[in-house]
């Protein structure tokens, strides 16, 4: 039997790996999360996921690690080939969701998995339109529900998603940060 690891303190990624009923553990890692200015916004996500799997990974004691499959991930959003991370502060988040407004932007997000014997990466790209959000209901949101720790400043599963997305192209959960089916896939097809 694997040890499932999920290299990530991310509550969502946590409850998309529940709601899949996967048997993990989570182990996290203090990652800088900055990047080579030269990379485009799939190779970013891709660096800070590998860098955040290769921290745990490194972690393991031997004894775990012939056991153990680390699953990392990294989940950014690209308005106009510009990266927009985690706002600072609530004027960040208020000036990230105005640009959002009106705009389609893609949530990229990049999985690794590694085992001791295999290690496979992918990115899955999921294109978000939103209606018009007036400066009312941005504020509103960002005041409530706090979106500091999300990338684009929102989650789609929250208020703001609810009233302000007027559709998706792709994976749903993607936008919540785990492309879950893609990684079950991947696991049953190159790990189990």
């Amino acid at each position: 039997m694997k040890n499932l690891i999920l290299a990530s303190g991310s509550p969502r990624r946590k409850m998309l790996m529940e709601w899949a009923e996967l048997n993990f553990v989570v182990r996290v890692s203090d990652v800088d999360e900055s990047y080579p200015d030269r990379l485009t916004p799939n190779e970013v996500a891709r660096f800070i996921a590998s860098n955040k799997n290769k921290a745990v990974f490194e972690a393991l004691l031997p004894s775990e690690l012939q056991e153990s499959i680390i699953i990392s991930a990294d989940t950014i959003v690209v308005l106009n080939d510009e990266i927009i991370g985690k706002p600072v502060d609530r004027d960040d988040a208020i000036s990230i969701l105005k640009k959002l407004s009106s705009q389609k932007h893609a949530v990229i997000t990049a999985v690794h998995i590694r085992s001791i014997h295999n290690e496979i990466s992918f990115t899955e790209t999921t294109t978000v339109h939103f209606h018009s959000i007036t400066n009312d209901e941005i504020v509103h949101y960002v005041d409530l529900y706090k979106p500091y720790d999300k990338a684009g400043a929102y989650a789609i599963q929250e208020w703001i998603g609810v009233v302000g997305i007027e559709k998706i192209e792709g994976d749903f959960y993607n936008v919540m940060g785990l492309p879950v089916s893609k990684v079950i896939k991947t696991l049953n097809e190159n790990f189990f």
